[in-house]
């Protein structure tokens, strides 16, 4: 289950960065996880408002058109980082005993979300003039909450959110390779 926790906060660290840490930091805080040394530190007030701050500038970014793309830039490896703190945080007995590999894990699923949204925004940007830069970040902001919460209260749920969307990767890319070439 802490395999799935961690694999579950990796993901949407890739689209918030401190959306997932701040849950985290959360959940350890009101004692809905047990995070060990020195990740329990996550837990304290101060590190709390540090999260809170950051994510606050990072909502207000990713808002704004053209200062989302300076957001993402430097998002490139923050988000990734995010991802293997919490990977590792919330592997428990795996992160104790293979932490490189949590670590990998994390950067690697954080990164690849950053990745494809770093990819997919200037797309929005460009067809919207801009109008669909909030909106996207919304969207985000709030599958990133979700997919949190999903990973802290219901860790068997991450599967099936994996599995449904890599069915829905599949079938988009199937639709994509049959239509023919303008």
């Amino acid at each position: 289950m802490d395999v799935l926790t961690a694999v579950g906060l990796a993901l949407p660290a890739g689209l918030n960065a401190y959306i997932p840490l701040l849950g985290l930091a959360l959940a350890q805080r009101f004692e809905i996880v047990a995070l060990g040394e020195p990740w329990d530190t996550l837990g304290e007030w101060w590190v709390i408002a540090l999260i809170a701050v950051l994510l606050l500038v990072e909502v207000l970014a990713d808002k704004v058109p053209a200062v989302d793309h300076v957001n993402d830039a430097l998002q490139t490896v923050v988000r990734p980082a995010a991802g293997a703190v919490v990977a590792v945080a919330a592997s428990g007995q795996a992160g104790e005993n293979y932490p490189l590999v949590m670590v990998a894990l994390g950067v690697l699923l954080a990164g690849g979300v950053h990745a494809a949204k770093a990819t997919a925004r200037p797309v929005v940007n460009a067809t919207t003039g801009g109008s669909g830069a909030p909106v996207a970040s919304a969207v985000e902001d709030v599958v990133s909450a979700a997919s949190t919460a999903l990973a802290i209260f219901a860790p068997v749920l991450v599967v099936a959110v994996i599995v449904g969307f890599g069915w829905l990767l599949w079938r988009f890319t199937r639709r994509r390779r049959s239509l023919p070439d303008a």
